[in-house]
């Protein structure tokens, strides 16, 4: 049985650092790349179970990192993360299609929540039953007020 691999591209060292010390505390194998181009280069990119991105990397942006993915049909489930970002961007990176979209500093459990959301549907997606499918299906929540 292979090992579950979480990818994480984060330009700020420190942060990558304390994210990979926060999956290996629950468990959880990472992989860390400072830019999209090397994780792009990584040869095992396909096996990665998620991909924790930050939105507003130095290079090319998350953003198009996910659009590049998406372009590859890549099935891999995407959890943003940023620091400061307008709307619009906010905005555009919903619409790219992620499991979660977390602000800096965010709560550990959050993260954490994400990933195993995330490799639930990775797992769910990469059945041999699944269909062909670009990018990961949005789950569509209706809420009702009461």
């Amino acid at each position: 049985m292979r090992e579950t691999i979480i990818a994480v591209v984060e330009d700020d060292a420190g942060v990558l650092k304390a994210i990979e010390r926060l999956l290996q505390a629950h468990g959880l194998h990472s992989a860390g790349f400072a830019s999209a181009e090397a994780f792009l280069a990584w040869d095992r990119a396909g096996e990665a179970a998620c991909l924790v991105l930050n939105i507003n990397l130095s290079g090319m942006s998350g953003i198009e990192l996910r659009h590049q993915l998406t372009a590859q049909a890549s099935r891999l489930p995407v959890i943003f993360i940023w620091a400061a970002i307008d709307h619009a961007t906010l905005r555009t990176a919903l619409q790219a299609g992620c499991i979660a979209c977390l602000r800096k500093p965010f709560q550990s459990r959050l993260l954490i929540d994400a990933i195993k959301i995330a490799i639930e549907e990775r797992e769910t997606f990469s059945s041999e039953s699944v269909g062909p499918c670009r990018g990961i299906p949005t789950r569509r929540r209706s809420y009702k007020r009461r």
